[in-house]
């Protein structure tokens, strides 16, 4: 197991093309310069030491020193303690929405977004709960077993998009099917199952669904993400607006959301609809929810104790700017020596 202490350090990478780009044209320069001074055969007599492959190297050099330099400053860390330790929680299950509606701008960034920003917002606020994750469109497929580890899980999360399922459609009735598989402990009393989606398009009798995972003891709750007014659903490519869906009339698709439905679902699996524009506030109503049932005590295995390793690379990265400093443009005599090249021979 490991942890990523400053990941936006990463960025630094980016400076490893930047000096390429930059040796490049220093090297282009040179040689434009080199050819007003003087012919080739000639340059070669004035300076036949002249190495364009130690230039090379020092820039690979350079390159391999930014990289480590990177890596110290986000600070990896290794775990090297597992321990079994005590958690007192309930298990909660996100079935996030994932139907081409979530596409639609009404709620900025889009739902999509929306939902995935609420989904993590709320696993931050968590303690020593258990978290799955659910994604269904046309219909449901499993994202996130039930775990209690929380970066892995909003990792995964980060990575759902409406492309996931080539069926289109709202199957929240395999969703909730789905979800009852999740909760593998018979002991635990609270098993919660959240319901990010904008409500609209929902086939079948999800109200009887509902009512009978209530009897099973899950209780759901709806978040509704969208507006009323609703709006156009875009398709785009690279990130560039290609154009807004339409039904087989030729006509521009307007997508609402659903309040009704999804105060529906919760009202018969005994649990609440919340309206999910303002994330602060939905986190704040999830917390009192969570922290008003009782918590079931269990066992956890888990990484305790992580070590630095930022000094390993931060040597590292020393070590290639001394030799950086080390190595010369000029050719070593006995790589002449190998004539790897057959310059004898010219």
């Amino acid at each position: 197991m490991y942890q990523l202490e400053q990941p936006i350090y990463f960025y630094v990478l980016f400076a490893i093309p930047a000096v390429i780009v930059l040796f490049l044209l220093v090297l282009a320069w040179k040689k434009h310069a080199q050819k007003k001074f003087a012919d080739k055969d000639l340059l070669k007599k004035l300076s036949p030491n002249q190495s364009v492959f130690k230039a090379t190297l020092k820039i690979l050099v350079i390159s391999l020193a930014i990289a480590c330099l990177s890596i110290a400053m986000v600070n990896p860390k290794i775990g090297t303690k597992l321990e079994t330790v005590k958690r007192e929680g309930v298990d909660v299950v996100f079935a996030l929405d994932v139907s081409k509606s979530m596409l639609a701008e009404d709620i900025a960034p889009n739902r999509m977004e929306k939902a995935k920003q609420l989904v993590t917002q709320i696993i931050n606020s968590l303690a020593g709960d258990r978290i799955g994750i659910i994604g269904y469109a046309g219909s449901a497929f499993p994202q996130v077993p039930i775990t209690t580890d929380f970066s892995s899980a909003k990792l995964f999360l980060n990575g759902m998009n409406t492309n996931m399922v080539s069926s289109q459609g709202t199957a929240i009735k395999e969703a909730i099917q789905m979800a009852e598989t999740y909760y593998n402990d018979e002991e635990q009393t609270n098993r919660v199952l959240f319901i990010v989606s904008d409500g609209e398009d929902h086939e079948g009798n999800v109200a009887e669904i509902a009512e009978q995972a209530a009897n099973k003891g899950i209780k759901i709750y709806t978040i509704g993400v969208g507006t009323v007014q609703g709006g156009p659903i875009p398709i785009k490519r690279n990130g560039i607006l290609q154009y807004y869906k339409r039904d087989q009339n030729n006509e521009q698709v307007i997508t609402r959301l659903g309040e009704e439905t999804l105060k529906k679902i919760a009202a018969e699996a005994n649990g609440q609809y919340i309206d999910g524009s303002n994330t602060q506030e939905v986190v704040d109503t999830v917390t009192a929810i969570l922290n008003g049932m009782d918590k079931k005590e269990f066992e956890a295995k888990q990484f305790t104790d992580f070590k630095d390793q930022f000094q390993w690379f931060l040597g590292g990265a020393l070590f290639l700017l001394v030799l950086d400093v080390l190595l010369l443009e000029r050719k070593t005599a006995w790589v002449q020596k190998l004539n790897l090249f057959n310059e004898g021979d010219k």
